[in-house]
């Protein structure tokens, strides 16, 4: 039998204002935060999207979708499901929705902990939690692939 071929995914925590944005690998199960894209009122810096496309080739996609506690849909939520229907139309790559209840509060306990522990030494910035928020949502879709580990 043979191993399954590597894929390359981007992960994406959407935003009104900011969106953060990870890269990912199916085969090693790894992923690492990669930039921070501008949104103005929920729309993409699309030039910026489209070079970070170009540049990684992804063969997938990952969007968070904000749904809140009780799994009702505000707002922000509704965006992002546009948002991922958006990119799978401009790239023709399949895009796959991701409940991330709590990944950016996550990201930014994680973020904190490591300048308070000296692991990190400048301050923890916003664009720094919408990267590492896409980085946990990408792990948090990596295991729970059916093919995962």
């Amino acid at each position: 039998m043979t191993a399954p071929a590597a894929r390359t995914v981007l992960s994406f925590d959407y935003g009104l204002r900011r969106i953060g944005v990870a890269v990912g690998n199916t085969l090693t199960g790894t992923a690492e935060g990669l930039a921070t894209v501008a949104a103005q009122d929920g729309v993409p810096d699309w030039r910026a999207l489209d070079r970070l496309v170009a540049d990684w080739h992804p063969q997938e996609m990952v969007v968070g979708v904000p749904y809140n506690m009780r799994g009702e849909d505000p707002g922000i939520a509704a965006a992002a499901l546009r948002f991922a229907g958006e990119l799978q139309g401009r790239y023709g790559i399949g895009v796959h929705r991701v409940d991330e209840r709590l990944t950016s509060r996550e990201a930014e306990d994680g973020l904190r902990e490591g300048r308070r522990s000296g692991a990190k030494a400048r301050r923890v910035r916003r664009g720094d939690v919408d990267r590492e928020a896409a980085r946990l949502l990408l792990l948090q879709w990596l295991r729970a692939r059916p093919d995962a580990r």
